[in-house]
């Protein structure tokens, strides 16, 4: 069964917030996600996947079909949608964390979401030369063919959407909420145009409210769609330094602006030079650093970082544990680290079939998942 064909049930786990890992247990000890919801409430209890809050919201039936509906038909309105994690539009280097969403919802262009990114980032409470900096960067950038991506905060983050929407490449913003809403409300009209020109993003049901333990889930997206982040002005204590963090967890190059010692605005950002971040002074600062990476990501080629010499996805993809007569991963990995890109490369295989067996591999034991998107084997 196609994944889209089952989006119903994609939706039930969704709204209540099941994610990608339990939803792949889910489906290897059930079969599908259909019969998973199909279960008695005693065959679920008995796997131990869900935690006891899950499994009352799910047997929940009633509520669950109601949010579902309404899902159906915010999805059936132009430029909104809904990508499920291994179908041929979600993106692909955000299939390649390993928190990867299950569901992503989608206003406006989509497509944007596979274009090359940099990540923007920094302090709700930035100085007017903060803020022409971040938007000066994005123009800058977008103006090379990348896309923007931020948080549609104050600050930092809206200068950088700004900026991005001004070039070719245009921008992205992630939010914390459901995209039946636009948070802050000060940025209203900026997320309106966003949805028209560029793509906002959630992993989050419809009429999620922006409390505050969502903001650092958020963030692990912005990072993960993108190639990079540029972190602009950050206090030491600030959630762009989370984003920045996780950006290095996931393997990916990050970036900060220098300022003034005597900024608390700038101490974040020195604090990341210091640990390794790249220090820079313009956007053609960052185009250098990336310009391997970006060579392959805008041309087309057989050995892109993200493609493979495999077959081009299809639009007919199963949610379900990898088929005898796909690759074994596990042949490619051995006792010493691997990361993500080399798996790629050496299986020929689409990072969601590569995703998908780590996952079962690493709940079975077989490997271990390390720090910065690496791999080792432990059997």
């Amino acid at each position: 069964m196609s994944i889209f064909s089952d989006l119903p049930s994609l939706l039930a786990l969704h709204v209540n917030h099941i994610p990608l890992k339990q939803a792949l247990e889910l489906q290897a000890h059930f079969g599908s996600l259909k019969n998973t919801l199909q279960a008695s409430q005693k065959a679920l209890a008995d796997t131990q996947i869900l935690k006891p809050s899950q499994l009352a919201r799910l047997l929940d039936k009633k509520e669950t079909q109601q949010q579902v509906a309404q899902a159906i038909r915010w999805g059936e309105q132009e430029n909104q949608n809904w990508l499920p994690f291994g179908s041929e539009h979600y993106p692909d280097l955000l299939q390649s964390i390993d928190d990867a969403p299950l569901l992503l919802a989608t206003r406006g262009r989509f497509e944007l979401l596979q274009d090359p990114q940099l990540a923007i980032v920094g302090s709700r409470h930035a100085s007017k030369q903060g803020l022409m900096i971040a938007k000066d960067f994005a123009q800058h950038l977008s103006s090379q063919g990348l896309g923007i991506t931020s948080g549609l905060a104050l600050g930092i983050d809206a200068a950088a959407h700004q900026g991005g929407l001004q070039g070719m490449g245009k921008t992205i913003a992630v939010v914390a909420t459901g995209l039946d809403r636009i948070y802050p409300a000060a940025n209203q009209a900026l997320g309106r145009q966003i949805a028209e020109e560029g793509v906002m993003v959630s992993e989050f049901p419809l009429g999620t409210k922006p409390l505050t333990y969502h903001f650092p889930k958020r963030n692990r997206i912005i990072s993960g769609l993108s190639v990079g982040t540029l972190v602009v002005e950050a206090a030491l204590k600030s959630g762009s330094l989370i984003t920045a963090k996780t950006a290095m967890n996931q393997g990916r190059e990050v970036f900060a602006v220098p300022g003034s010692i005597n900024n608390p605005q700038a101490k974040g950002c020195h604090q990341l030079i210091k640990q390794g971040a790249k220090l820079v002074e313009s956007g053609q600062d960052i185009l250098e650093e990336l310009s391997a990476l970006l060579q392959h990501a805008l041309t087309p080629q057989a050995d892109d970082l993200f493609a493979t010499e495999a077959s081009p996805k299809s639009t007919d993809k199963n949610f379900s544990p990898p088929s005898s007569h796909q690759p074994a991963i596990l042949e490619h990995i051995g006792y010493e680290p691997i990361g993500m890109d080399e798996l790629i490369v050496l299986s020929k295989s689409p990072v969601y079939d590569i995703q998908s067996q780590l996952m079962l591999l690493e709940l079975s034991g077989e490997v271990e998942k390390l720090s910065a998107g690496r791999w080792r084997r432990l059997n």
